[in-house]
């Protein structure tokens, strides 16, 4: 399977660190306290977890919560807000946010505002997320989750963008309606006071879209945050052979026999090209050094974190301002569970990066 078609095929399942088979019950390569080993050698939890995060990644590791994907699209986005409902719900307990529907230059979009009122050197600024979900999945669901921490504490307006995905749609579909939402934003607001940002295939949007604004002449956003995602897709690297096997995802001992399925569901980067810096801006240094300050959030046990590396060392080699931060043993998409220390400090180093790069 190729890298582009292994990217459309990844959905929110991997978000909480579900991105392979589950192993046999009984397993005993896994220990009940989350210790994996893997050829005889035996990883541990990390010591440098919280107390929370310990305890959540010993229940993704064992207990395998969230189960594995379903081949129906409409099930399977189904199954994703389920989800994302209960990420959802503390999160709203936690930020007092309000949330209304509009329409921004012909695309859906859900507007998220701090229940408090937006603080006063915010009332021109502005944040756009778009979502992850692998391209399939998360519309207005895992928008929420990305948009409600960041509006709550930054104090500022969040536009979340409900972009056109796979398999209904491929390859520049998404990018087009963001386009086409920035573009009406800036008659509103000025590109030096906008964030831009979104998380897993949301964060290859994000990237996507800044090589977009340059291919139609339009100003960069005064900032850019990548998270659980790189400039150049989510595969590469030590992490992608490494991540599923210390969450806990390890080739079964006894492989069942092969099985017809149905056809996989089209992938929406499966026919784009990956040499194309609108697809990956990764791949032309001309494209990436005329990007905006870019922050990067991810983790040890994710299997972007390679990517995300690479990512961050090719914007400063074109010299680009980039910080990457990365949490020691933390998935894919952890900053999905906001009862997570490790994902609220996350979210106290978003709100610090855009305040100071987004103009006054």
């Amino acid at each position: 399977m190729s890298k582009l078609r292994r990217l459309g095929a990844v959905g929110l399942a991997a978000l909480v660190g579900l991105s392979a088979p589950a192993m046999a019950q009984g397993d005993d390569r896994i220990s009940e306290n989350g210790t994996v080993r893997l050829d005889g050698v035996e990883v541990p939890l990390s010591s440098f977890l919280s107390e929370e995060g310990r305890e959540y990644l010993r229940h993704l590791i064992v207990d395998k919560p969230f189960g594995n994907a379903v081949p129906d699209i409409a099930e399977e986005r189904l199954r994703q807000d389920g989800i994302m409902a209960a990420f959802l719900k503390p999160m709203r307990e936690r930020y007092a946010v309000d949330i209304h529907e509009d329409r921004i230059g012909g695309v859906v979009v859900d507007v998220v505002t701090p229940a408090e009122g937006i603080a006063p050197e915010n009332a021109d600024r502005l944040l756009i997320n778009v979502h992850g979900g692998g391209f399939t999945t998360g519309g207005r669901s895992a928008s929420l989750v990305e948009s409600v921490p960041l509006a709550a504490l930054m104090k500022i307006k969040v536009v979340s963008i409900d972009y056109r995905m796979a398999p209904e749609y491929q390859f520049p579909a998404a990018s087009e309606d963001v386009v086409a939402v920035y573009r009406e934003l800036l008659k509103s607001y000025d590109a030096t006071k906008i964030g831009l940002y979104g998380c897993s295939a949301g964060g290859v949007l994000a990237a996507q879209s800044v090589a977009w604004f340059q291919a139609h002449e339009l100003p960069a956003p005064a900032a850019l945050g990548v998270f659980c995602a790189s400039l150049g897709g989510y595969f590469g690297g030590d992490a992608t052979m490494t991540a599923g096997a210390l969450n806990g995802y390890l080739p079964p001992l006894d492989p069942p026999p092969a099985a017809n399925g149905p056809p996989p569901v089209p992938g929406y980067l499966d026919e784009a090209d990956s040499s194309d810096p609108l697809v990956y801006p990764l791949s032309s240094d001309t494209v990436m050094a005329q990007f905006p300050p870019t922050l990067f959030i991810s983790g040890t046990r994710s299997f972007e974190f390679s990517a995300a590396l690479n990512s961050h060392n090719a914007l400063a080699r074109v010299g680009v301002e980039s910080q990457l931060h990365g949490w020691d043993a933390m998935f894919h998409g952890f900053i999905y569970n906001s009862d997570l220390p490790e994902a609220r400090e996350a979210y106290d180093i978003m709100v610090h990066f855009f305040q100071t790069h987004l103009a006054d």
